[in-house]
């Protein structure tokens, strides 16, 4: 069971994701979603198609090749290419150069991308994500006295989270409004009837984002790992990095966040790079691009390229080909 199905008989099972952090790992229940994917939603005949599919950065090569194998030889398809998703998410900006921040459910990833070329050894992986704020939320629900499981009411305070939750911009401000007012707390109804009230969880949650230590891992924050990636460039090009960064992913969408960035980004190049001097920090130029539709960039950026590719015939990696020289043909498909 999978998709619409489980997601509404969620209370009487056990859920389990065919991924972690970003990488395939329970391959039969990856192949029981594509089933899903392509017959119940899609409805569609994949003999002889031609499929864009898209991977993170560090994708292990194994998966690639056995994600490949599935498509050719259990659905069929004609024709498959294999795009970074950070450079969809650039395309769908209509950019081919800048830093990718990508924070989906399992994981985020900052990929500095140079003219459509990924930069793999600058590409950071933060094991930090949607599903790490989610059940942040829940324990802190939890401290409030509310009985949640965090299995079967997961998905209930993932929607709380969509709904109520931001990234403070000013962390001891929000904590003197939530411990001195009301002005914060928010009611939500849950699917029993129950009505429960949120207040300082509602910035508390996505914090660990910034400050992974509040979900038990020793990783950087955000703002620290993307100054640091951007950092470690070539010099010349820091500058242009700087000025294109560009959000994507379902995490990315929390109000507050891009400010929050930006500010983190500011103070770290005020206090490393500046030694603290701020008559110089009006010259430090940050421009981070978060358009509201960016928790589709890779799947808008991919349609895009689809478009392009469409009668491209010598993109794609053909059945024939897999036939004849196996994994090794996607080598055709250019560096990872």
């Amino acid at each position: 069971m999978c998709g619409d199905e489980a997601a509404a008989a969620r209370t009487m099972l056990q859920i389990s994701y065919p991924m972690e952090n970003g990488i395939v790992k329970k391959w039969d229940d990856m192949q029981h979603l594509w089933d899903y994917t392509f017959s119940e939603k899609l409805k569609v005949d994949t003999q002889g198609r031609k499929i864009l599919l898209t991977e993170p950065p560090m994708n292990p090569l194994k998966n690639r090749e056995q994600m490949c194998e599935v498509m050719f030889d259990r659905y069929g398809f004609g024709g498959v290419y294999v795009a970074i998703q950070a450079v969809l998410a650039l395309y769908a900006q209509g950019l081919s150069s800048g830093v990718v921040v990508d924070s989906g459910d399992g994981v985020t990833h900052i990929v500095p991308v140079y003219e459509s070329v990924v930069l793999n050894h600058l590409t950071k992986r933060l094991d930090v994500a949607g599903r790490d704020v989610t059940r942040n939320l829940i324990k802190l629900l939890l401290r409030r006295g509310y009985a949640l499981n965090r299995t079967a009411d997961f998905e209930t305070v993932r929607q709380i989270k969509e709904k109520l939750c931001y990234v403070s911009y000013d962390l001891e401000l929000d904590k003197h409004l939530s411990e001195d007012t009301t002005v914060l707390v928010e009611d939500y109804t849950l699917p029993d009837g129950r009505v429960i009230r949120v207040g300082s969880e509602r910035f508390e949650a996505p914090e660990c984002l910034f400050q992974p230590h509040l979900v038990d891992s020793e990783s950087p924050g955000l703002g620290e790992f993307l100054f640091n990636t951007i950092q470690s460039a070539d010099v010349d090009i820091r500058a242009s990095l700087f000025k294109a960064i560009v959000l994507s992913g379902g995490s990315s969408m929390y109000p507050g966040l891009p400010s929050r960035l930006e500010k983190e980004l500011k103070q770290l190049w005020l206090t490393r790079a500046l030694q603290g001097n701020p008559e110089r920090l009006s010259k430090f130029k940050v421009r981070i691009e978060d358009p509201p539709r960016r928790r589709h960039m890779v799947f808008l950026g991919g349609a895009v390229l689809a478009n392009i590719m469409a009668d491209k015939e010598s993109m794609w990696v053909t059945k024939a080909e897999w036939d004849e020289q196996g994994p090794r043909v996607l080598e055709k498909l250019g560096p990872r």
